[in-house]
């Protein structure tokens, strides 16, 4: 990882101008929870102006220490041997300590630094008194009057140790989050720095050998784990290492060839490609681009290529040193959030119908609860419903209450995707892998990861996309269409269905496992005509709503029209009770016309449906029926044998096999009284009329 990228990652976690720190309790002595950004900037403004490293560090450690009172810090280096660690910054620890503690080594009882050098890892001692760590210098400390001491190991960008970072108190106390956060954050600025030292000294070497060896530079770039290639003055290629000659799988003749670059590099980069580098030799100074090289087996991945000048002792170009960076995984990460930044703007488009949750009638109160308690949860939610009840609604809030809520939240209608092209919109695809597929496309669930996807009509999943989908709910990977790898996603599933899955997974259109995980939590919207006493509150709503729209004012709505609107079924649900009022609202001439809806708008269909669509429902009924006793009928049994008792080890849902939170739901579907079983089987005597606390 370069320098800047090091930095940009860094100022994430720095506090923003403008907005005040976070408050910490009285206690605490630490006055933020991290660096402000003006001091990360002081910091890095003296790496970027190439200040000796002796200085950025002792600035660095004097910057800590302002963030907390009585904090001493010092900055110790790990030598070329890789066992002793000497002082690179340590102002205000005690002369006779820092003599007595210069040029420790590292191991499994060497202090707090020299044991965080050794296990890799932060160590914090909040006593140097009573650690076993401290036993070889717990005199020398407890000379200097130190009681605590901290330390974070300094980690170049893979992985190896270049010192480490302590904190000392001349108290016994241990570290705060916000302190340990303080400390990881003045790691990184300390390894930016030594990096860059380090960096530039081999560059000064390696500058030094070109003059001496041709032979020798070439020895050197091969040892680079980075592409690199040796250009002249005019941007000719001289010399390509070897890690190039592996990657691509030519031959050093090969790269040497004019047309390399078209064999190496992607079609659509290539005239990007010729304008970079006519503009950066001309003007002689270092830049970047951002290409796809071609790897041997075909593929094309993302690399950051860093042209740099090397100068004569006449300060003429020489030569251009290209060194090439692999950054698929970043631009994956980007292409990720753009396409979940694009179906945000695409749902931020849609209009936001939040009269479905208008009311306060007992069902819809109901459902309001469960969404409150599966909500903070990761489960799994199944939501069920007739059309145009607003599962959706109830789904976007499951999402805005989880922890979740600030990630995306990605909305996909299953029986509006082609069968054909569904595993493709899920999953995506990789170029190359059908007709059409010109480069790789993230699916929805990539574009969900961390956050929520909603799948409705959950139903209509063709069989090979069950079998997918199967696999993302129990292991929480899937492959992309035409690929073999798997990828790891993090998202929470939600899903919604108008119709009967059990009777689906009679007839073996639905995968029963498949139901079975998917049923973790089911949530029943209920239908308009089973909340009627929300419907004087959701027209008068609506009427607002699409007058305002209009331009209109309607300040009357007649009793009938409300009588007629309460008794009517609504098969369409709230859906339909939008188009009927904004047909109303269009038709009524203005201010002082009450508002009414015309009775022929509202008449009551047949409800005789024909001789076989009867027998098929009659079928599909007695299913539905059978299936249902034989639940309740197991459901009882289980709770009659752990006396009523639904959670935990010996509770009725880990008897049957599914979660405690499903069992819930069930019996109060099916209006079973648990507290009978349990009166019944704890003490027959008793009078099972009497309130008994309830042991669920």
């Amino acid at each position: 990882m370069c320098d800047t990228a090091r930095i940009g990652q860094l100022m994430t976690n720095v506090e923003t101008p403008g907005r005040p720190p976070e408050k910490t309790p009285p206690s605490s002595p630490l006055r933020g929870r991290t660096l402000s950004s003006e001091a990360v900037l002081d910091a890095l403004k003296m790496i970027l102006l190439d200040a000796p490293l002796n200085e950025v560090l002792r600035s660095l450690a004097l910057l800590i220490e302002a963030q907390s009172e009585g904090m001493l810090c010092s900055i110790l280096l790990l030598e070329k041997d890789g066992l002793h660690l000497r002082y690179g910054a340590a102002a205000s620890l005690p002369e006779p300590y820092r003599e007595a503690t210069d040029g420790i080594a590292i191991g499994p009882n060497s202090g707090s630094c020299g044991t965080a050098a050794y296990l890799r890892q932060a160590v914090f001692v909040a006593d140097i008194l009573s650690d076993p760590r401290w036993v070889n210098f717990r005199e020398i400390a407890m000379a200097a009057g130190l009681r605590a001491a901290w330390s974070s190991p300094i980690l170049s960008h893979d992985g190896n140790v270049l010192g480490t970072f302590g904190v000392h108190y001349r108290e016994a106390r241990g570290p705060e989050p916000s302190e340990i956060q303080l400390i990881d954050d003045a790691s990184r600025i300390a390894g930016i720095a030594i990096e860059r030292e380090r960096s530039q000294a081999a560059l000064k070497t390696a500058f030094e050998e070109i003059k001496k060896s041709e032979g020798q530079l070439r020895q050197m770039a091969d040892a680079i784990p980075q592409t690199v290639v040796m250009l002249g003055p005019d941007g000719s290629i001289l010399y390509a290492n070897r890690r190039v000659l592996a990657y691509t799988g030519l031959s050093a003749e090969e790269v040497s060839l004019t047309d390399f670059r078209p064999r190496v590099f992607h079609p659509e980069d290539m005239d990007r490609l010729r304008e970079s580098r006519q503009e950066g030799f001309a003007r002689g100074v270092p830049w970047e681009n951002e290409l796809r090289v071609r790897r041997k087996d075909g593929e094309y991945r993302w690399f950051l290529i860093s042209y740099n000048p090397l100068f004569d002792e006449h300060g003429a170009i020489v030569r251009w040193c290209a060194a090439g960076t692999d950054i698929e995984d970043r631009k994956r990460g980007e292409e990720r959030l753009r396409e979940e930044n694009l179906v945000l703007r695409e749902e931020i488009d849609r209009s936001s119908m939040f009269e479905e949750i208008v009311g306060s009638s007992a069902p819809l109160r109901s459902v309001l609860a469960q969404v409150a308690r599966v909500a903070p949860t990761d489960s799994t939610v199944l939501i069920l419903g007739e059309t145009g009840t607003g599962k959706e609604l109830i789904a976007r809030a499951i999402h805005k209450l989880s922890k979740r809520s600030r990630r995306a939240f990605i909305r996909v209608n299953c029986a509006a995707i082609p069968p054909s092209l569904i595993a493709s919109e899920l999953f995506g695809h990789e170029k190359g892998a059908f007709t059409g597929a010109f480069q790789r496309r993230l699916g929805h669930f990539e574009a969900a990861h961390g956050g929520t996807i909603f799948l409705d009509e959950i139903g209509e999943l063709p069989p090979e996309t069950q079998v997918a989908l199967l696999r993302v709910l129990q292991e929480r990977e899937f492959e992309r269409v035409g690929s073999s790898q798997p990828v790891s996603v993090d998202v929470r599933v939600l899903a919604a269905t108008n119709r009967e899955l059990e009777v689906a997974v009679a007839a073996g259109t639905l995968r029963q496992d498949l139901f079975y995980r998917l049923n973790v939590f089911p949530i029943y919207v209920p239908s308009l005509r089973e909340r009627k006493d929300d419907i004087p509150l959701l027209v008068e709503y609506l009427v607002e709503r699409y007058a305002k729209r209009s331009g209109k004012r309607i300040r009357h709505i007649k009793k009938k029209t409300l009588d007629l609107l309460q008794a009517y079924d609504w098969p369409g649900n709230i859906r339909e009770m939008q188009n009927i009022i904004e047909r109303a609202v269009i038709l009524c001439d203005g201010e002082g016309e009450p508002f009414s809806v015309d009775e022929t708008w509202l008449q009551h269909k047949s409800n005789q449906p024909s001789g076989r669509k009867v027998a098929r429902a009659g079928i599909l009924a007695a299913d539905k029926k059978e299936f249902v006793d034989r639940e309740r009928k197991a459901i009882e049994a289980a709770l009659a044998e752990c006396q009523g008792r639904v959670s935990g080890p010996a509770g009725a849902a880990a008897k049957l096999g599914i979660p405690h939170q499903t069992l819930e739901s069930k019996i109060a579907s099916l209006g079973i009284d648990k507290r009978r079983f349990k009166l019944s089987s704890s003490n027959p005597g008793i009078d099972s009329s009497l309130p008994k606390t309830q042991n669920s």
